[in-house]
């Protein structure tokens, strides 16, 4: 049977990166894990005992597809706690995880052909799935002065029908301030550009706090999941905040392509949505864990960073070391036994120069790696 041309989209890298580095423990090396942005943690204790307990009387069966009503109603709580702002539950939609949120949102607001924009370096997904519905992907190249996100000057003569941007961003962990984020908020207004703010690093932040774009306008959505500051990657749910009078158009496709979010899943979020100390806790990991990566980095050669002021990722110019980050990083890989990402997942331009390391797991991995980074560079005479 032949496939669909819309069937045709790049590897997301980071996964065969992964998967080579399994293949490597599978023979018997140790691995440190810096290419996946995956927290270390499991869901909080408090949380996953909450659905030991359900499971005991509850059936875990559908939920009505925009999620459980109570799980909506934390949600629109935390927007409260987090930004000051009073939302009616009711624009809250529940997800499979943030890529359920993304077809969801692509679909609803643009036809087959539209052109939608994105920064590079970005999520690769982003362009992944735009293609996969027959949208067209637009990368914007970003700059250092800009902090690597887009600016309003990015829009105009691209004939844009949607932007997509992301504070904390990954690769490269930089925010959008409340004047940035007016900024492109407003520039796209005016213009006619469907608004996406992809949240999902909220409450991973080092350097004051994220802005979230509905503290500007109503008229936007916003992504966010579990996977991240929830620390509930593989749980897979996820959430998205948009216009009331676009809630029920989401659901009737949320109805038909997901039916609806894990039953279980949602029970988690709702219990983890309480457990404040523990998920602070790990804020405290990842902050030991991002000085250690911003004074072991240098050291080992890797100078040339991005700011992180969120998430949990550094993303490094390698480019007067190599011209081929993939491979750069398969000799890592071989030679030092540490899984890093290569570029080319988040910028099809100027990737071949890059790599994004990964913060997300213990302290003592962190360590660790940082020690064969510097081992590996000072033999290769890079360091």
């Amino acid at each position: 049977m032949k496939t669909s041309s819309r069937s045709v989209v790049d590897p997301f890298i980071v996964m065969d990166v992964m998967e080579a580095a399994r293949a490597a423990e599978v023979a018997g090396r140790h691995i440190i894990h810096m290419e996946v942005g995956q927290p270390g943690t499991p869901a909080p204790v408090a949380a996953r005992a909450a659905l030991a307990e359900a499971m005991q009387d509850q059936a875990m069966g559908y939920t009505v597809a925009l999620g459980l009503p109570e799980l909506r109603a934390r949600i629109a709580g935390l927007y409260k706690e987090w930004y000051g702002i009073d939302l009616d539950p009711a624009r809250v939609i529940v997800t499979p995880g943030s890529s359920g949120a993304f077809i969801l949102a692509f679909t609803t607001l643009f036809d087959a052909g539209a052109r939608v924009g994105l920064g590079e370096p970005g999520y690769p997904s982003y362009r992944q799935i735009l293609s996969a519905l027959d949208l067209a992907p637009v990368g914007i190249q970003t700059s250092a002065e800009n902090r690597l996100q887009p600016v309003p000057a990015d829009l105009s003569g691209r004939e844009l029908d949607g932007l997509i941007v992301a504070s904390p961003a990954n690769p490269s962990g930089t925010m959008l301030d409340r004047g940035a984020m007016e900024g492109l908020i407003h520039a796209s207004a005016d213009q006619g550009i469907s608004f996406i703010s992809d949240e999902i690093y909220h409450g991973i932040q080092y350097e004051g706090r994220a802005v979230s774009a509905l503290e500007i306008s109503d008229d936007v959505y916003v992504i966010n999941s579990f996977s991240k500051y929830f620390s509930m990657t593989g749980w897979r749910v996820g959430w998205m905040v948009v216009p009331e009078d676009h809630v029920r158009v989401i659901e009737r496709l949320a109805q038909n392509m997901f039916i609806c979010p894990s039953h279980a899943s949602q029970l988690v979020a709702l219990a983890a949505m309480e457990c404040g100390d523990e998920l602070e806790g790990n804020m405290d990991v990842y902050r030991e864990n991002r000085r250690l990566m911003l004074e072991g980095l240098p050291q080992a050669g890797f100078d040339r960073i991005a700011p992180p002021d969120g998430a949990f990722y550094i993303y490094a110019d390698v480019s007067s070391m190599t011209g081929d980050s993939r491979a750069f990083a398969d000799e890592i890989l071989r030679e030092a036994g540490v899984a890093v990402t290569p570029g080319l997942d988040f910028d099809p331009v100027r990737g071949a120069g890059t790599l994004r390391f990964s913060y997300a797991r213990a302290t003592e991995d962190i360590v660790e790696g940082l020690a064969r980074l510097k081992a590996f560079m000072d033999k290769r005479g890079t360091g």
